[in-house]
């Protein structure tokens, strides 16, 4: 080289120097675009297991309710006055527990649930409070559990209904 003379820069031409930044933006939109179509997918599941665990719950707890019912000193059907009555039912010599505790709603998280009132007084069901749409509108879990289509969960309603002779008791639609 001679004296005077630049060397030649190595490296981008100039209308090159914005092009790896355009392509990391690019990139990232591409990225963030995907992790939302995953989250998307996530939060259905976890929608859905919490469907089922209500589900469970609201069937756990009719049949506490109906072992409250049916085995009731006398003559008289009682009904549980309360969800605690089902973990501490003391009408016996001995404790007697239909339920180990009082479940959370599995779709508000919260231990208060809506209360279906028996005939006479008590409770004859629950229901959850969340005013959202269920993912299930039918199926054979919802029919055998007498529940049908709903626009809401608090429509669900896990009723027990008594026995009546000849008949097998359940959940109430």
């Amino acid at each position: 080289m001679r004296s005077g003379e630049r060397a030649p820069k190595k490296g981008l031409h100039r209308a090159e120097h914005g092009f790896t930044l355009v392509a990391v933006l690019l990139a990232m939109f591409l990225l963030a675009l995907a992790t939302q179509q995953v989250m998307g997918v996530v939060s259905q599941q976890a929608q859905r297991e919490r469907e089922a665990e209500l589900l469970r719950i609201g069937a756990e707890i009719v049949r506490a309710i109906g072992a409250y019912h049916e085995q009731s000193p006398g003559a008289v059907k009682d009904w549980p006055p309360s969800l605690e009555a089902l973990t501490d039912d003391r009408r016996f010599v001995s404790l007697q527990r239909r339920l180990r505790r009082i479940y959370a709603d599995p779709i508000t998280r919260s231990h208060e649930w809506g209360i279906v009132p028996a005939p006479g007084g008590g409770i004859a069901g629950v229901y959850s409070q969340s005013e959202r749409a269920p993912i299930r509108t039918a199926g054979t879990e919802l029919t055998e559990l007498g529940l049908g289509a709903a626009q809401r969960y608090s429509d669900w309603k896990f009723v027990y209904t008594p026995r009546v002779a000849g008949e097998s008791a359940g959940v109430k639609p």
